[in-house]
């Protein structure tokens, strides 16, 4: 199998986990017999070992001959697992997607249900928490593509989707609740395509949320990620800020007011 091929990773989409077992998509079967576990073993190895190489080299440089050294095998052996590189960073797209849409899930559920700005607090703390501690992961999810690799939909999706998913449904259980503001006045008129795709997403995951308040959600999504990659990669330049949570918790009160969601909670 050829090494030296160029990839690019990156794309919004995911399958059952590697290992993760919660979210959207669903476990795969845990192997059944003495061999089906030990490959699994040595699948979850080789994963591991990824990750390692990602934080190390990037994902340009990853390597199954080197994480193949570090397993203690030679390359072919490595090649009956994992067929090639492009097949390594799928395995690493779905691992990190599934770890990050557990962290999600399991913050927003530790918030009670009738806390909708709390849940999206909670959100945007737990994808900011992550991509701290995960910088390598968080940039072969969002950062540059890797030259030469497409992720594969059917296998991405599912997992890549978790996050929006998510914040989709609070939005949807906000508006269920009567907690969700409706738009400003001076709200511009929605675009006929615009309009299309949005009733499109509102069909397909059963949303009551109106088209005007989901595209407002549309922008909450984009701009709390935008603020987590600047801050992950040091996009607003040494320096100009020192008080980083007080910034981002001062975004997320401003993006969930754009959203119309109420004020989070308060804690006793």
């Amino acid at each position: 199998m050829p090494e030296d091929k160029d990839e690019r990773a990156g794309e919004w989409a995911v399958e059952p986990a590697v290992q993760s077992t919660g979210g959207q998509a669903p476990a795969a079967p845990g192997p059944r017999t003495p061999r089906e576990r030990a490959r699994a073993r040595t699948v979850a190895d080789i994963v591991r070992l990824g990750r390692e190489h990602l934080a190390l080299h990037g994902a340009a440089a990853l390597s199954l001959r080197a994480v193949a050294r570090d397993l203690g095998v030679v390359s072919s052996a490595v090649y009956r697992y994992v067929e090639s590189r492009e097949e390594l960073l799928t395995l690493l797209l779905i691992d990190a997607y599934n770890e990050l849409g557990d962290e999600v899930e399991a913050a927003v559920a530790a918030v009670p249900e009738d806390d909708f700005g709390g849940q999206f607090g909670a959100l945007g703390r737990a994808v900011r928490d992550w991509a701290l501690r995960e910088p390598s992961r968080y940039a072969l999810l969002f950062g540059s593509p890797v030259p030469g690799y497409r992720a594969p939909a059917e296998r991405t999706t599912g997992p890549g989707t978790r996050v929006i998913v998510a914040l989709m449904l609070l939005f949807d259980g906000a508006f269920r609740a009567g907690r969700l503001s409706a738009a400003a006045p001076r709200s511009p008129v929605m675009a006929a395509g615009l309009a299309g795709d949005l009733a499109k997403i509102r069909a397909e995951f059963g949303l009551a949320v109106p088209a005007d308040l989901l595209a407002r959600g549309a922008l909450a999504w984009t701009s709390l990620f935008g603020a987590v990659s600047f801050e992950v990669f040091g996009q607003y330049g040494e320096g100009t800020f020192t008080a980083w949570d007080e910034l981002f918790d001062h975004q997320l009160a401003v993006l969930a007011d754009v959203a119309g969601l109420p004020a989070a909670a308060a804690r006793s």
